[in-house]
C-alpha cells in the first residue's frame, strides 16, 4: 500500500461505502428514535477483588485497600487489634460498574465490569466479594459478586515484562442481580413522545408524514427533535402499538455535509455530502532532526585533565517544497477522494489542507477537530 493510500485510507472506506448503499434509503423509526422515558441508568459500587495470585495491591501504597478489608472483617465478626498492619498481596480494591437496562426487573441478572482503582498487576482469577451497587440518587440498585474473567495474560522477569491484553479490568457475566426497578411510565396521558436521535426538522417532518400515512392524524411534531404520537391508554395496547410504530420505514434527509478530523491519530473521515471548490493547493513539510553522538575524550599523558563524556549534537533541518497543485471541484464523495488524493499528503498534512481549503471557502462542510 503506498503512502497515498494510506493517508486517504478512511476516506475511500467512506466512499465505498456510499457507493454500496447508494443513496439515503428508508430506515425503520426504531433506528431513528428512541421511546422518551426509556433509557438506561448507570450503577457504579466499590468492592474488593480477593484470590489473586500475589497480583494485588500493594498495600503499602494503597491505604484504602487495608482500610476496606479491616472494615469487611469487622462486618462479619472478625476484629483486628488496633495499629495491626495487613500485608495483603491477593486482595485489589476495584470500582464495577454496569448499566442497568429498561424495564429491568427485581432478580434480573446483568453484566458488571471491574476495574482496578490500586497499584494490583492483575486480577486474573479473583473473586469480587458482594458489592451494593449505586444509582445516581444513591440508592441500592443491585447487588454484585462472582467470578472476574480477563481476557489475556502477563510475565515478568530479569527486569522484562510482557504482557497480552488489559489485565487490571475484568468482566463478570450475570455477575449482578437487581434488587431495585426503575418505574418507567410509557408516555404521559394519551401520548408518547419520540426522541430523535439528532435533531433534524426534515427528518422530523418526514417521520410524523410516515406515521400519519399508517395511523391518520396520530403524530404531530413538537420541534425539531421530539414527536408526539396518540398512542392507546391500556398498557397491552400501548406496547402492540409502539411495537408497530417502530417498525416503520421512514427516509431521513440528507445530512449537513460535514467533515471529522482526529488530530491525535490523523484519522479523516466525511460524509456524502462534502462539496469541495475549484482551488488550487501548495503545501511543503518541514523536518528538523537533532541527534547526539557521545564521545570520551581522553587527556594527554602526565597531563592534569580527567576522562570525560562529550556529547555532540548535529542539527538538521529540511523543507520539502510543495508545487502548485489545481484541485477540481467534486461533486460527490467518490470525486472530492479523487481530488484530495491527488495532493499526495499523508493524514497529518490533509488536515492541515483541509483547515486551509475551509477558511478560503473552498471545503462546502462543516469542519469538526475531535
Amino acid at each position: 500500500m503506498t503512502r497515498i493510500e494510506k493517508s486517504l485510507f478512511a476516506i475511500f472506506c467512506a466512499a465505498a461505502l456510499t457507493i454500496a448503499m447508494g443513496s439515503a434509503r428508508a430506515e425503520r423509526i426504531k433506528d431513528l428514535a428512541s421511546i422518551a422515558g426509556v433509557r438506561t441508568n448507570q450503577l457504579v459500587g466499590y468492592g474488593i477483588v480477593v484470590g489473586l495470585d500475589g497480583s494485588g495491591d500493594q498495600t503499602t501504597q494503597t491505604p484504602f485497600t487495608v482500610q476496606s478489608m479491616i472494615s469487611m472483617l469487622s462486618a462479619m465478626g472478625v476484629n483486628m487489634p488496633p495499629g495491626q498492619s495487613l500485608q495483603l498481596k491477593n486482595v485489589a480494591a476495584v470500582m464495577v460498574t454496569a448499566s442497568l437496562p429498561p424495564f429491568a426487573r427485581a432478580g434480573q441478572p446483568i453484566d458488571v465490569t471491574v476495574s482496578s482503582i490500586g497499584n494490583a498487576k492483575s486480577l486474573k482469577g479473583g473473586t469480587l466479594i458482594l458489592t451494593p451497587m449505586k444509582g445516581a440518587d444513591g440508592q441500592i440498585y443491585a447487588m454484585a459478586q462472582g467470578n472476574v474473567a480477563v481476557v489475556g495474560a502477563g510475565a515478568s522477569g530479569a527486569g522484562s515484562k510482557v504482557t497480552v491484553n488489559h489485565l487490571s479490568v475484568g468482566r463478570i457475566a450475570a455477575g449482578a442481580t437487581v434488587e431495585r426497578e426503575v418505574p418507567m411510565p410509557l408516555g404521559q396521558g394519551d401520548y408518547v413522545h419520540l426522541e430523535l436521535n439528532a435533531t433534524d426538522f426534515g427528518t422530523a417532518q418526514r417521520m410524523v408524514e410516515a406515521i400519519n400515512a399508517v395511523m391518520p392524524g396520530a403524530a404531530a411534531a413538537a420541534d425539531g427533535r421530539q414527536i408526539r404520537v396518540r398512542a392507546p391508554s391500556i398498557p397491552d395496547e400501548r406496547v402492540s402499538f409502539i411495537g408497530r410504530l417502530e417498525s416503520i420505514d421512514v427516509t431521513p434527509v440528507r445530512q449537513a455535509a460535514k467533515v471529522i478530523v482526529n488530530s491525535r491519530t490523523g484519522s479523516v473521515v466525511m460524509n456524502q455530502s462534502v462539496l469541495i471548490e475549484t482551488c488550487a493547493v501548495a503545501h511543503g513539510s518541514l523536518s528538523v532532526s537533532v541527534s547526539t553522538e557521545n564521545v570520551v575524550s581522553q587527556p594527554g599523558a602526565l597531563s592534569a585533565g580527567q576522562t570525560a563524556r562529550v556529547a555532540n549534537a548535529q542539527i538538521e533541518i529540511k523543507q520539502e517544497g510543495g508545487a502548485l497543485m489545481n484541485v477540481k471541484g467534486g461533486a460527490n464523495l467518490a470525486d472530492v477522494v479523487k481530488a484530495l488524493n491527488s495532493l499526495g499528503a499523508n493524514p497529518q498534512d490533509l488536515i492541515a489542507i483541509l483547515q486551509a481549503m475551509k477558511s478560503a471557502g473552498a471545503l462546502r462542510a462543516e469542519l469538526e477537530i475531535i
